[in-house]
């Protein structure tokens, strides 16, 4: 009953009072050690039940749950908004952040950028670095269509709100047909292109889905491609231009065979694997990259973590 009444006096005066570690063991007349082993034990028994009242706590809760299921390095869930207009933005500033933290403290050598949306607004939140070492490269040809879907804009943003160094990818997101691809990579500034975009140390990444939703839908497919004969063959989404089934394997399409983009396999063997992406639009392209473990660091909103969760 002593030891009983010893740890519920040290937590009260710990939780609820503020008093420091050091203060609790003068004030006890014991050491301080001691007083961390009482507080550690009142946490752990149950005297003391720790509560968050901050939907911020849910996010957190949600970030540990896609981390231990899936194996993830990392997650960063966001809260959804209200108004699924702002998603992009709320993402992008998500991201900013961890993507300042990483960059400041593991100080990679280069990093592969997409394009979208997500990647966008993430450029604009970015905090400004010094970072002259670093090589932001494209991982996937692009359009011209727009700010989003321009592989330039997105690398260039980067490297200047980085003060990095920018590496184009001077190619169309697909060629007009899997032999002209082939005869575009065989060329040999390609192959030494495609090899470097595969031993970058981070890749940061979207992914699409296979609707009207999709900037690649709208803008990117070849002519006669749509998103009808996409689904038909079983894609749920993309990433870097390959569709990919529900469980995360390309779909048997030639579509998949004139995207100038990285092979799956060498993707794989980048360290740092980054998707940005939410909405319930992307569930289940979110879903197949996780479950497959092609990605290993998400970055998604609370709405669109419980789903992959819930299904998973």
């Amino acid at each position: 009953m002593e030891h009983r009444e010893l740890m519920v006096r040290a937590a009260w005066l710990y939780h609820v009072e503020g008093l420091t570690q050091q203060q609790i063991a003068e004030r006890m007349n014991i050491t301080r050690r001691r007083v961390n082993e009482i507080l550690s034990e009142a946490l752990e028994t149950g005297v003391v039940r720790v509560s968050f009242e901050s939907p911020l706590a849910e996010s957190v809760e949600l970030e540990a749950k896609l981390r231990d299921r899936f194996g993830l390095l990392d997650a960063v869930v966001v809260p959804s908004p209200n108004d699924p207009a702002l998603l992009h933005s709320v993402m992008g500033r998500g991201a900013a952040g961890f993507l300042g933290r990483m960059i400041q403290t593991q100080k990679p050598a280069s990093i592969g950028v997409g394009w979208g949306s997500t990647l966008r607004e993430t450029i604009q939140h970015m905090p400004s670095l010094n970072e002259p070492q670093i090589k932001v490269r494209s991982m996937m040809g692009g359009l011209t269509h727009g700010s989003e879907i321009n592989t330039f804009e997105i690398v260039r943003g980067f490297a200047q709100v980085l003060n990095a160094q920018c590496r184009y990818f001077a190619a169309p997101i697909y060629a007009e047909s899997p032999e002209s691809r082939d005869a575009i990579i065989s060329q040999a500034v390609f192959q030494h292109t495609f090899r470097q975009i595969c031993e970058v140390d981070v890749a940061y990444l979207s992914v699409g889905d296979v609707s009207q939703q999709s900037l690649q839908v709208r803008y990117g497919l070849p002519h006669g491609m749509n998103e009808q004969i996409l689904q038909k063959a079983g894609a749920v989404g993309d990433l870097m231009g390959r569709y990919l089934d529900l469980s995360g394997k390309e779909i048997d399409h030639p579509l998949n065979r004139q995207v100038l983009s990285p092979e799956m396999e060498d993707f794989r063997k980048i360290g740092c694997r980054i998707v940005a992406s939410g909405g319930a639009h992307k569930h289940r392209i979110l879903q197949a990259v996780v479950r497959s473990g092609l990605v290993n660091v998400l970055i998604t909103d609370a709405d669109s973590a419980r789903a992959v969760l819930r299904v998973s």
